[in-house]
C-alpha cells in the first residue's frame, strides 16, 4: 500500500508541474519554465518570508552538505497541495520534513515537487527543512557562468566563492529559486575547515568552534535579499572597519581583503566612501544600514551580494587594467568598487521579478558609473565616459529577450546600451534636479521590493510628465539605433527618423546655428525648420543623445502629402 500511494502522489505532482504552461515560447522547453517562471502550481500559492539556511563545506573533496529551512506564509489555497524546491544536479536531496512528517517528493529535472498531506489555508505559517549534499557545479567562468569556486591564494590556501546570478542560487542551495520571491530576511551559517574564515551576507552574529577542526560562522541578513546575493567567501582574510556618515545616520564599513593585501586594501578601499556617498545624493540612503557594508575580495572580478560586495580588480583603477570608456577617464575610478556598488540600489534594492528585465538592474549599475564620474569630476567628463562606452555595444539582440517565464536575458548590451539610454532620457527630462528626484523617487517607490521592467519604465514616464513607451521600445525591444536623417538647403533644415518602432516620436537637440543647439520634434515624416548653417557639414546632433545623424543629400526628401 504505501508504494501504490508513492506511485500516486507521483503521477499528480507530474501532471501538476505539467500545468504550469499549456504550452513553452519556442526554443524554450518545460524545464525553462519550471526554473523561470514565478507563477507555476508549485510557486505561485506561496510566499518564502524567512531561509535559515546552514552548510557544511569541506574543500578537500570540493562537497557541502547541509539543510535550509524555509518558512513561509500561505498566500492561497492551493488546489494541489504541492510545493516546488528547487536544488540544481549533481546535488541531492535526502529529504523534506514538515511538522515532523517526512513528504513524498517527486523529482523533475533541477526541480524538487514536495506533496503536503493537506491543502494549507491562506494566511496559513509553516516551515519546511529541506536536508541536501554533494558536490555542486564548479564555476567555468565566474562571475558570469557560476557555480562554486574552489581554488587558492597565491600562497596556496583554499580559497572558496560562490556566483551564480542569472544561473540561480539553487546551484548550491535548496530554496525558491526565483528573482520574484525575496525572503523577509535569512540567516546563513556555513561551516569550515580551521583556520578558513567565512565572509557572508549581513552582520556576523557568532564564531563557534566546534571541537573538530571546523568552525561555524553565523551570518544574518535583517532584510529582503534575492537569493543570488547569498555568497560564500572562504579564505584567509585580514579585516578593517570604518564609518560613513550617511543619509540615514551611520553607516558602518567593513572590508575583507586577503591577509596579505590588507595594505593595498587600505589605499584602494577608501573609493567606496566617495561612491556610498555619491550614490546617496543620486539614488538616496544605502538601503541596507541594518546589515552594513561590505567589501570582500574574491578570486573572479567581481558581484553585487547584498551587503557583501565581491571585490577582484586587483586593488587598481580601471576594470583589471583597461577603460571600459576608451577615453581615458574610466582609469581614474576603481570600476568594480564603483559598479558593484551601485547594485546596491539597482539590483538589490529594487530587483527584477523576471531574469528578462535584467537591464533595470544593468543598465542602471552602468548608468552609475556616469553619475559618479560626474560627481567626482564634473559633468562634462561624466557625459564624455558614457558617450566613450558606446564603444562596447554591440547592437547583436533586444535587451529585452522575447520571452519572460524563461529564465532568458537578453543582450550584453543592457550594459552600455542600457546607459545610455538612461542618459538620454535624461536630455529628454531636461532637468537634473528633477532627473535625480525621479531615480531617488524609484528607489522609495520600489524599496525593498520585486518590480517588472514595466513598472520603472512607467514610472519615469509618468514622473518625467513625457511619453517615453516608444523611446523604451525602441533600446530596449530592438537593436535600432535611431537615425536622424537630415539635409540643409537654402538655409532649411530637413530631417525625419528612420530605423525606428513605428510612431517614434522622440524629441532631440541639433546644431541649428554656429555654437547653437535647439530642440526639435522629428517624427518618421519629413519636417523642416529653418536654420543658420551653410550645408549639411555643419550640422550635428548633441552627442548626449544616442542617436546616429544621417546626411540624406544624396536624395532629395520625399514629399509628405500630409504636410
Amino acid at each position: 500500500m504505501p508504494n501504490r500511494i508513492l506511485i500516486v502522489t507521483a503521477l499528480l505532482l507530474a501532471a501538476g508541474t505539467a500545468a504550469a504552461q499549456e504550452s513553452e515560447p519556442e526554443g524554450f522547453t518545460r524545464a525553462d519554465t519550471l526554473r523561470g517562471d514565478w507563477r507555476t502550481p508549485g510557486r505561485a500559492w506561496w510566499d518564502a518570508t524567512f531561509y535559515d539556511l546552514h552548510v557544511a563545506i569541506d574543500p578537500a573533496d570540493s562537497s557541502i552538505q547541509g539543510h535550509n529551512a524555509i518558512s513561509y506564509r500561505v498566500l492561497v489555497r492551493p488546489t494541489e497541495p504541492v510545493l516546488q524546491i528547487d536544488l540544481m544536479a549533481p546535488l541531492a536531496v535526502d529529504s523534506i520534513v514538515q511538522d515532523g512528517r517526512r513528504l513524498p517528493v517527486h523529482r523533475d529535472g533541477n526541480a524538487w515537487f514536495a506533496a503536503l498531506p493537506a491543502s494549507p489555508a491562506a494566511g496559513d505559517e509553516r516551515t519546511i527543512t529541506v536536508w541536501y549534499h554533494g558536490k555542486p557545479q564548479n564555476a567555468p567562468n565566474p562571475p558570469w557562468d557560476g557555480g562554486f569556486t574552489w581554488t587558492a591564494d597565491s600562497l596556496g590556501r583554499p580559497w572558496i566563492v560562490t556566483t551564480d546570478q542569472g544561473l540561480g542560487a539553487s546551484v548550491w542551495w535548496p530554496n525558491k529559486d526565483t528573482q520574484a520571491d525575496e525572503p523577509d530576511s535569512q540567516r546563513v551559517a556555513l561551516t569550515l575547515p580551521d583556520p578558513i574564515v567565512d565572509v557572508s551576507n549581513g552582520r556576523l552574529r557568532s564564531t563557534t568552534p566546534n571541537g573538530e577542526g571546523t568552525t561555524t560562522y553565523e551570518w544574518f541578513v535583517t532584510n529582503p535579499i534575492n537569493n543570488y546575493a547569498i555568497t560564500v567567501a572562504a579564505g584567509s582574510y585580514a579585516h578593517y572597519s570604518d564609518t560613513l556618515a550617511g543619509e540615514a545616520g551611520t553607516l558602518t564599513l567593513d572590508f575583507w581583503p586577503l591577509d596579505y593585501h590588507l595594505d593595498a586594501a587600505r589605499r584602494q578601499f577608501p573609493q567606496a566612501k566617495t561612491t556610498l556617498a555619491c550614490f546617496e545624493h543620486w539614488f538616496g540612503p544605502y538601503p541596507w544600514y541594518e546589515d552594513g557594508y561590505k567589501l570582500i575580495e574574491t578570486p573572479h572580478p567581481g558581484m553585487e551580494h547584498q551587503s557583501a560586495v565581491a571585490y577582484g580588480n586587483y586593488y587598481a583603477n580601471g576594470y583589471r587594467g583597461r577603460d571600459l570608456s576608451g577615453v581615458g577617464i574610466g582609469m581614474e575610478f576603481d570600476f568594480i568598487i564603483v559598479h558593484e556598488t551601485a547594485h546596491e540600489w539597482w539590483g538589490n534594492n529594487i530587483s527584477t521579478k523576471d531574469l528578462a528585465d535584467m537591464w533595470v538592474h544593468e543598465s542602471f549599475g552602468n548608468y552609475a558609473e556616469n553619475i559618479y564620474v560626474e560627481c567626482m569630476m564634473g559633468k562634462e567628463k561624466g557625459a564624455a565616459y558614457v558617450i566613450g562606452s558606446r564603444r562596447g555595444i554591440d547592437n547583436d539582440r533586444p535587451i529585452v529577450p522575447p520571452a519572460y517565464g524563461v529564465n532568458a536575458q537578453g543582450s550584453g548590451d543592457m550594459y552600455p546600451k542600457g546607459g545610455n539610454m538612461l542618459h538620454t532620457i535624461r536630455q529628454i527630462v531636461g532637468d537634473d534636479e528633477k532627473w535625480r528626484s525621479i531615480l531617488r523617487g524609484l528607489q522609495a517607490e520600489f524599496r525593498h521590493s520585486t518590480v517588472m521592467g514595466s513598472d520603472v519604465e512607467q514610472y519615469i514616464a509618468r514622473e518625467a510628465g513625457v511619453g517615453l513607451a516608444k523611446v523604451f521600445d525602441q533600446y530596449l525591444r530592438t537593436t535600432m539605433v535611431p537615425a536622424l536623417e537630415y539635409r540643409i538647403e537654402g538655409g532649411t533644415l530637413s530631417y525625419r527618423w528612420a530605423d525606428v518602432v513605428p510612431g517614434f516620436d522622440m524629441p532631440v537637440e541639433v546644431k541649428v546655428s554656429e555654437g547653437r543647439f535647439a530642440r526639435i520634434h522629428p517624427t518618421e515624416s519629413w519636417q523642416t525648420v529653418p536654420v543658420e548653417l551653410d550645408d549639411a557639414a555643419d550640422f550635428a546632433v548633441d552627442p548626449d543623445w544616442y542617436v546616429i545623424p544621417r546626411d540624406d543629400s544624396a536624395e532629395p526628401p520625399e514629399e509628405d502629402p500630409a504636410t
